[in-house]
């Protein structure tokens, strides 16, 4: 059983305002009536995720949290008092910042970026604002064209710096973005490039090979429905580009690159056909 994830758990007793979930060496935990699956019965296996309620007693919940354990998330203080900052947290207990780790003082209504982590000085569940030292910690080891989550962090000068499936930093380049990007977003990336000094690149859609087959076939329909021509070039404007096909010039270049090369296609000086 891992506190502060999604555990499927046995149930051993049935009773009037909850069931008991085996927890493994000899523990029960409670599932609250409000939270019991219909139709189910000792013997049955739940998916609930694992937590302490306020009295510090391990309780379980099949409503999802906003982030599990080992998880960045952008949140909202609920409340703050003499033991810290209170995060909302989607379910029936908020999530507790303590001051130490806030690198300013949070206020109510505020919204910050956290990483969710298990105490092990006091077994329970905390957030943390001080992101730095839970970001990097491991060899970045992936692969060309890999599919990764991403969590857009910030703005910079060249692009949205963003943390990479929960480990690592990595930047997304502003020439590779087609639409309005929001800090806390979460996105599906792929890995461009993973530098000699551990940095990462990521780009939103897949790379290489697999990239121009799709934007080759989106040319491919869409010369069909236009009757085989697209007065649509290498030296056509980005924005014309991305209208008609979704995809950034440098994409377009090397779709017709290859389309032309399998001689499914012509490129002309006003712009290209099919054959």
């Amino acid at each position: 059983m891992e506190i502060g994830r999604f555990n499927k758990l046995t149930i051993v007793k049935d009773l009037d305002f909850g069931v008991y979930l085996d927890g493994g060496n000899g523990q029960e935990i409670l599932l609250p009536a409000r939270y019991v699956p219909k139709n189910v019965k000792p013997g049955d296996e739940v998916n609930v995720f694992i937590y302490h309620d306020n009295e510090g007693r391990l309780i379980a919940t099949t409503a999802q949290p906003l982030a599990l354990v080992g998880e960045f998330k952008y949140m909202e203080v609920k409340s703050v008092n003499q033991t810290g900052a209170f995060l909302e947290w989607g379910i029936m207990k908020d999530l507790l910042v303590p001051f130490r780790e806030q690198k300013t003082q949070m206020k109510e209504g505020g919204w910050y970026l956290v990483y969710v982590y298990l105490d092990h000085v006091s077994g329970r569940i905390v957030a943390s604002a001080r992101i730095e030292k839970f970001v990097d910690n491991t060899y970045p080891e992936y692969s060309f064209n890999q599919q990764v989550d991403l969590l857009v962090v910030e703005e910079t000068e060249i692009g949205y710096k963003v943390i990479v499936n929960n480990a690592h930093w990595g930047l997304l380049y502003y020439n590779e973005i087609f639409r309005r990007i929001e800090r806390g977003e979460q996105l599906t990336g792929y890995i461009k490039e993973v530098r000699e000094d551990e940095k990462i690149d990521v780009s939103l859609a897949p790379l290489g090979y697999k990239k121009v087959e799709g934007v080759a076939k989106t040319i491919l329909d869409t010369l069909q429905i236009n009757k085989g021509f697209l007065s649509v070039h290498d030296k056509s404007d980005p924005e014309e580009i991305y209208a008609l096909f979704r995809c950034s010039k440098k994409a377009f270049k090397q779709a017709i690159g290859f389309l032309y090369k399998q001689k499914l296609i012509t490129i002309e000086e006003r712009g290209i056909r099919i054959i």
